[in-house]
């Protein structure tokens, strides 16, 4: 009984902060709940209350209360009280013990104990329509400030006959809860939610829900923390990070990887050898108690981590924390790929277009509101949110809410300073891979825009302008980093010894498309195009014409380098609409030579600098 106990605790009473990234669980992503121990235990005690303690006298009904709190009381002070693990404790299947746990972290959880990876996304059950009750439409969201918008609309959390939603016929029941509510959704007894794109394209075909709105972007409540000595994502080839699969956490780390030209290997733990060509990844039961983990092995001068992405606030409790033994890398600032959307049931949205509509048309609305004027919503979003006005107000600045223009952008791929729905769910596909996501949806398949469509045509929201800015933070000066975020090395196909890029060639395309990519999903970012000859002739010069003909082709390398570098750009701007204040170039020659193959060194390098 008490160790039963102890597992309630561990699913209901963690600590806030580790189930929440800004305030916020990144709930539809966090695919492994602790429904399950939660459910059963939860089933025993009504078991117990039904056929014993309502069949005693009052004096046994105290007694027996009182017995149950002691047991429950012995099981929290047994796993506070539980000695450190150490490199003697062997390992129990499906946990990985650390070597080197450093201090404590003064909470009831076990850091060390890893949870197994999955190989695949999770079943979520079969799909049935929702049906209103009186008209009121159920929906479950996550506690974050981007979520602001509907809650303004609807004055609150309960149905309200004066929100902006009762102009169309019905009312709104938000909750919010950190739990997964995937298979409700499914199932018919949730009308609407709401997630990332990201989890949309894991889930895939399974999922039976429609998307007619994009709600906002994360702006900062996610980040990657590294040691000190690592300068770029490149400089994690080899090296281990630590955050929690399937999460928002999980897609920023492999999108930034994919970025670089890394791909990811799932290291099961940390007793298994690392991948020295990949960024390795471990995963811990919630993001939060991954920071953890990685602050208290950076304290015991243990290098087997070196990184976590984790969400707020426990980035800056880990930074923080390190005495300058780490720094964030990243965060979601100003790389703007964790995008909010609505989701709905798919049989309630077929039955119900104009309900749809209207509640479409009032977060639009409550978007609005809380954009332009929040202080008079402030204490309606407190009381929601469970915040003081100050927390508030911090949350909201870490969201950017979407009016009617970035989202036609966003569904579009118009949109020029954050990731398109299009550019994210393709990132998220092959960012996991045919491993982890076998069967992979149409990314068209979940989107129903005949609302927004039908706003723009009627007129509605026409004064709104795209405005999304670069956010700096008064550290960075208003500049980029003295060091790129990561390099990526493309290669062009130009013509042998011509600065002129073949653009009948698909791959051309592709890598054109990848650095217009990188610029559009982070506002105020630059990119540096690092032109690049082959070297294989040098000898061959060298023998003909001795060192001084060696020196006059390598100028004319220099020169056919920088040509093929400013080729790009001038790509990028006319065809691409690029300001040519985001592009710098460079010849560099065949001074930098990437490996012994000509394929190799007939390239250009991009840059990328982020604001921070």
């Amino acid at each position: 009984m008490v160790l039963a106990t102890c597992t309630l605790i561990r699913c209901t009473a963690i600590p806030a902060h580790r189930h929440t990234r800004g305030n916020r669980t990144g709930k539809g992503s966090r695919f492994r709940p602790c429904k399950k121990t939660k459910n059963g235990m939860n089933k025993w005690l009504r078991y117990v209350r039904n056929r014993v303690v309502f069949r005693m006298t009052k004096f046994g009904k105290a007694f027996f209360t009182l017995l149950l709190l002691g047991l429950i009381g012995f099981g929290v002070y047994t796993r506070l009280s539980k000695a450190p693990v150490t490199a003697d404790h062997k390992n129990k299947p499906g946990t990985t013990q650390v070597s080197q746990p450093g201090p404590s972290d003064g909470g009831s959880e076990d850091l060390s104990k890893l949870p197994e990876a999955m190989d695949g996304v999770p079943q979520i059950g079969a799909s049935a329509p929702f049906v209103p009750q009186d008209n009121i439409l159920l929906i479950e969201l996550s506690t974050y400030a981007g979520y602001s918008g509907i809650i303004a609309a609807n004055g609150g959390l309960e149905p309200n006959p004066n929100s902006l939603f009762a102009k169309y016929g019905f009312k709104v029941k938000l909750s919010l809860t950190e739990e997964e509510s995937w298979p409700a959704l499914n199932s018919g007894k949730l009308a609407a939610s709401a997630t990332t794109v990201d989890v949309l394209a894991a889930y895939g075909k399974q999922f039976n829900v429609v998307v007619p709105l994009q709600i906002g972007f994360s702006r900062g409540a996610d980040g990657l923390i590294v040691n000190r000595n690592i300068k770029s994502i490149n400089a994690l080839a080899g090296k281990t990070v630590i955050t929690s699969q399937f999460t928002e956490a999980d897609f920023f780390l492999r999108y930034l990887a994919q970025e670089a030209g890394l791909s990811v290997a799932i290291r099961p733990s940390f007793a298994a050898k690392p991948d020295p060509e990949r960024i390795n990844v471990i995963y811990h039961e919630n993001a939060g108690m991954a920071g953890e983990l990685f602050l208290k092995l950076l304290t015991a001068n243990d290098q087997q981590l070196a990184g976590t992405v984790t969400w707020a606030p426990t980035t800056t409790a880990v930074v923080d924390g390190s005495n300058g033994k780490a720094f964030q890398l990243v965060s979601k600032r100003n790389l703007l790929i964790i995008a909010d959307i609505l989701i709905v049931n798919r049989g309630f949205a077929e039955a119900n277009p104009k309900m749809v509509a209207g509640l479409v048309e009032g977060i639009l609305e409550g978007n609005r509101m809380v954009r332009e004027n929040p202080e008079p919503h402030i204490a309606v979003l407190a009381k929601a949110f469970k915040w003081d006005a100050a927390q508030t107000r911090a949350e909201l600045a870490k969201v950017h809410l979407s009016n009617l223009p970035e989202n036609e952008a966003f569904f579009s791929g118009a949109i020029n300073a954050a990731g398109s729905y299009g550019s994210i769910y393709y990132s998220a596909t092959t960012a996991y891979g045919p491993e982890l996501i076998k069967n992979p949806a149409d990314s068209d398949r979940f989107l129903s825009l005949d609302t927004l469509k039908n706003l723009k045509k009627e007129g509605k929201f026409a004064d709104q302008k795209i405005s999304i800015e670069p956010l700096r933070s008064p550290s960075a000066g208003g500049t980029v980093e003295d060091n790129p975020l990561l390099s990526r090395n493309i290669r062009f196909l130009f013509l042998p010894n011509d600065d002129k890029l073949d653009m009948a060639k698909p791959t051309n395309i592709k890598d054109l498309d990848a650095i217009k990519q990188m610029l559009q999903t982070s506002p105020g970012s630059t990119v540096l195009l690092r032109g690049h000859v082959d070297n294989a002739q040098i000898p061959a010069f060298r023998k003909s014409g001795g060192e001084e003909l060696v020196k006059r082709k390598a100028m004319d390398a220099f020169d056919l380098s920088k040509r093929r570098a400013a080729e790009i750009k001038r790509i990028l701007i006319e065809k691409y609409q690029i300001s040519d204040k985001r592009i710098d170039t460079i010849g560099r020659g065949w001074e930098e030579p990437a490996g012994t193959e000509s394929d190799q060194n007939r390239r250009v390098e991009v840059q990328w600098f982020t604001l921070e």
